[in-house]
């Protein structure tokens, strides 16, 4: 098996799924097995990429693709038609990322309250240092721009110029119409027109 970005091999059986003893294993496990390392060796990177710009955290997507492998080998049993494997993953890895979004959200709620309590006025950070280490005010002042939008705008963003998914499939992704994903879509790039500044 490959190693992935970290220098690490992963192992998208090594939470919480068991394979069979081999002498019992059957050949429709071994199948499966097979598919779902091969698909994160085509698909992990471009999936934990995507999570990264959602998250905007290394590890949480790295965590949220693995969890999403992890889904994905637990379902295929159920997954008559192979056609489906690919926006399942892009699903579940949305839904994650969601997940951990609201998460970490709740967590920064709290933290505030605790520095209410305690009256320190600490200075908000907007960025990560990697973030504010990315060079190029253009890339910066378009990360930002996104940064504000809705997040269902930046998903829809994220899965059409990052992906390259027609509407039709963003829509199956995120669970809504096709119309929902063209007019979301012309919303927030008409915000970022209209937001990000003019070239000199």
């Amino acid at each position: 098996m490959q190693k992935d970005a970290a220098g690490t091999t992963p192992d998208v059986l090594a939470r919480g799924a068991t394979r069979p003893a081999c002498p019992a294993a059957t050949t429709a496990t071994l199948e499966i097995d097979d598919l779902v390392q091969d698909l994160y060796q085509k698909y992990a990177t471009t999936f934990v990429r995507v999570a990264k710009l959602l998250l905007r955290d290394q590890q949480s997507a790295e965590d949220v693709v693995q969890d999403a492998f992890l889904s994905l080998y637990r379902a295929l049993p159920r997954l008559s038609d192979h056609d489906k494997v690919l926006p399942y993953l892009r699903t579940a890895v949305m839904n994650r990322a969601r997940s951990a979004l609201r998460t970490r959200r709740r967590a920064a709620v709290r933290q505030v309250q605790q520095e209410a309590q305690r009256e320190v006025q600490d200075e908000p950070s907007e960025w990560s240092a990697e973030s504010a280490a990315m060079a190029g005010e253009d890339r910066r002042a378009i990360m930002t721009a996104v940064a504000t939008l809705p997040r269902r705008a930046r998903e829809v963003l994220i899965l059409r110029y990052y992906l390259d998914l027609p509407d039709s499939e963003i829509a199956a992704t995120l669970g809504v119409s096709r119309g929902t994903v063209s007019s979301t879509a012309s919303r927030a790039l008409a915000t970022l027109a209209r937001d990000l500044p003019e070239e000199q």
